[in-house]
């Protein structure tokens, strides 16, 4: 990656970071991380649309509209010649003085997105992985895409420890989500994923996923149900940009199911690949 995108200018990158930006500072901005599968971005309208969800729920004004976000984004695909990996959007207050309250409007927010080279994790998806359970302790707006992300951090370097893909979180007895990823769980035929509401962030993937389900039949709940239930599933799978579809063949050294990627989950990645082939091929 050799070009960033700051504001509406693609420029080499340096260190452009104002010490009072309050991103920095205060993790006061919003982002979005978006696929890219063979050059072409997948899902960009929705990921954009939740970027400015959130920027409105933290009163934050985007500089850009969404058609010249989208425009800007795809010049930096093309910029930085990218083939297989993620772009990263961001948008912050913007820099000033220290203070806890919001800076005056003279102040402009300061976008910054870049791309990274990243393969698609096929083989994790195909065979699996394992996760660890470990307590919710995030913020009670979830459903924001903010830039405070230091219990995820703690969460997923727990998984890192045990040699885990993932670590899945609970308040109390519920499952809520995964550190960078949403949870689903399929018991007798029927998938489960908590509600999109503020304990959890409405992932892009798994928006589509349910689509998927409901396009094939597959019976989908958003509801919320406990650890007792996860480890009772007959398959686990999580979902985020770029690595999809990951099945979860244990939790806390407890198996899950057969111990193997379940016939559900097989579907269900399959159909998103399809998704993604559509795409490349259009």
């Amino acid at each position: 990656m050799s070009k960033i995108l700051v504001d509406d200018q693609i420029i080499d990158r340096k260190n452009l970071i104002d010490i009072e930006d309050r991103g920095y500072q205060f993790g006061d901005g919003v982002y979005e991380v978006i696929g890219v599968y063979e050059g072409r971005p997948f899902m960009m309208d929705e990921h954009l649309e939740r970027l400015q969800r959130s920027a409105k729920e933290v009163q934050l004004k985007l500089p850009y509209s969404m058609v010249e976000l989208r425009n800007l984004l795809n010049q930096l695909v093309k910029a930085n010649h990218l083939d297989e990996g993620i772009i990263y959007l961001q948008v912050t207050r913007g820099a000033a003085s220290r203070w806890h309250e919001f800076p005056g409007e003279d102040v402009q927010p300061k976008t910054i997105a870049y791309t990274r080279a990243e393969e698609r994790m096929t083989e994790v998806e195909d065979q699996g992985g394992h996760a660890v359970l470990t307590e919710d302790i995030r913020w009670l707006r979830c459903d924001i895409k903010t830039l405070n992300l230091l219990p995820n951090v703690l969460a997923k370097q727990e998984a890192k420890k045990n040699g885990a893909v993932e670590a899945i979180l609970h308040r109390g007895e519920t499952v809520t989500e995964a550190s960078a990823s949403n949870v689903f769980i399929v018991k007798n035929g029927e998938l489960f994923t908590h509600p999109a509401n503020n304990h959890i962030l409405n992932g892009i993937t798994r928006q589509k996923v349910l689509e998927l389900c409901r396009k094939n039949n597959l019976p989908v709940h958003e509801q919320t149900f406990t650890v007792k239930d996860l480890l009772a599933a007959d398959e686990v799978f999580v979902t985020a940009t770029k690595s999809d579809i990951i099945p979860i063949l244990e939790v806390d050294g407890k198996q899950i199911g057969s111990g193997k990627p379940g016939n559900i989950t097989a579907k269900i990645l399959q159909e998103f690949r399809s998704l993604i082939y559509e795409l490349v091929n259009a």
